[in-house]
């Protein structure tokens, strides 16, 4: 299973890398962290106590550090057992870019899962590691003194000198057909009457489209929510088989801590 992700901080690089290596705001940042502590081989252990939906857990978990590289990059190697709901085991690899006074780090992380685990499929585990890795790092910019960002939000939007254009008022005269009304409104009386109506119509039908397109996708995303409210409830009655499910937990917050690491 592949778990990617990137997040912009705007504090200094040099600055995240110290914060990403000192337990003690590991400890504070990561979420349902009770203990955490360097081993004597240089890596680190942790006891976390995590939710997914009614089930908690407490769980211990362990990760080693290879390959760092100050303040640029990094390997974190980590493994798992979940007794009867199988086993996790997986490496991420971290790179910290610089960019002026922000940092863009990234992450790729794999993991392999065995036993029953690996019957139940990727999504939950996914975007549960996800959620935590969002809260972690948003905790971590916090004490750098910045904030994250999306980066699709970091992105400069296009067509910035279009936008610009097409808000200075238009040269009416340069308009065929088109004349400036009294008091200089700057709104051309267009002397087509069919063409504004079939630009009318035109946009309605785009309208539609669009609100029938929007409802569609609402009614999915509503759906997937349903499916796995369902999945974490029949979890909850046993139907995943009681200590399996309290493994499964374990394995999650395991893969979010190679991802986070």
């Amino acid at each position: 299973m592949k778990l990617t992700g990137e997040y912009v901080i705007t504090a200094p690089r040099e600055k995240v890398w110290a914060l990403l290596n000192d337990p003690d705001v590991l400890r504070e940042c990561l979420p349902g962290c009770e203990e955490l502590h360097q081993t004597e081989t240089g890596g680190l252990a942790a006891r976390v106590t995590t939710k997914i939906g009614p089930v908690k857990a407490t769980f211990n978990g362990t990760v080693e550090l290879q390959d760092m590289n100050p303040p640029e990059s990094y390997r974190i190697a980590g493994e798992g057992q979940g007794g009867v709901a199988g086993f996790a085991k997986g490496t991420a690899d971290v790179r910290l870019a610089e960019e002026g006074e922000t940092t863009i780090l990234t992450y790729d992380a794999d993991a392999q899962v065995g036993g029953k685990l690996a019957q139940l499929g990727n999504r939950l585990v996914g975007s549960t590691a996800k959620k935590l890795a969002d809260q972690f790092f948003s905790c971590l910019a916090e004490k750098a003194g910045g904030h994250t960002i999306k980066a699709d939000e970091a992105a400069p939007a296009a067509g910035t000198a279009d936008e610009a254009a097409l808000s200075e008022p238009a040269d009416m005269a340069a308009i065929p057909g088109a004349t400036v009304p009294p008091l200089a409104t700057g709104v051309p009386e267009v002397g087509v009457q069919e063409t504004a109506t079939g630009t009318r119509s035109e946009a309605r039908r785009e309208g539609e489209h669009e609100s029938a397109f929007s409802h569609a996708a609402h009614e999915l995303e509503h759906a997937a929510e349903e499916a796995e409210e369902a999945v974490e409830e029949r979890a909850a009655g046993g139907f995943l088989g009681g200590p399996m499910v309290w493994g499964f937990i374990a394995i999650l917050v395991l893969i979010a801590l190679w991802a986070i690491f």
